[in-house]
């Protein structure tokens, strides 16, 4: 029975807004109808930053220093922060900053599958109707957007990696 009041299946309505209206017109925040297309926008890069991240772990453990601070008898903890994940981090960074790519180009769909109003739908009705203007807006956002995940990541790369510089 949780399980059918959780998801929204088999007889609740697979479409909703983040805020509904109830009987007395109050909005009312409905966390329900975010799970479903979470799991749908959210399951493909999870996968594949975990693959990622144990690809990269096996890669860092096969190397020498490792296998020094291994031999010297570090505390695990502080072998697996400071030696372990700091030199695997960078591969994965990418990873998840590529991801971010297609995550704004998957929330178009999950917006039309889902009956969502958000840029996605603004940016479909736009081009449906020829608003050239709201398009240039858009893609502008979208563009300052990416800018931004790329000057953050590589602000993150020369936070946990010191031979990398930013200029």
């Amino acid at each position: 029975m949780f399980g059918f009041i959780l998801f929204p299946l088999l007889g609740l309505p697979m479409q909703g807004s983040l805020y509904e209206l109830n009987d007395s017109g109050d909005s009312q925040l409905k966390l329900v109808n975010l799970i479903l297309p979470s799991i749908a926008l959210g399951i493909r890069p999870i996968s594949v930053i975990c693959q990622m991240t144990r690809s990269s772990i096996l890669e860092v453990m096969q190397q020498n220093y490792i296998r020094t601070a291994k031999a010297k008898g570090l505390p695990s903890v502080r072998f697996i922060g400071q030696h372990l994940l700091k030199n695997a981090m960078n591969p994965i960074i990418t990873t998840i900053s590529s991801w971010f790519a297609s995550l704004l180009t998957g929330s178009f769909f999950i917006e039309y599958v889902f009956n969502y109003r958000g840029l996605g739908d603004l940016l479909i009705n736009a081009m449906n109707s020829f608003d050239v203007p709201l398009i240039l807006g858009c893609c502008i956002l979208i563009t300052i957007v990416f800018s931004l995940i790329n000057l953050i990541t590589d602000t993150i790369y020369s936070l946990l990696d010191p031979r990398i510089k930013t200029n």
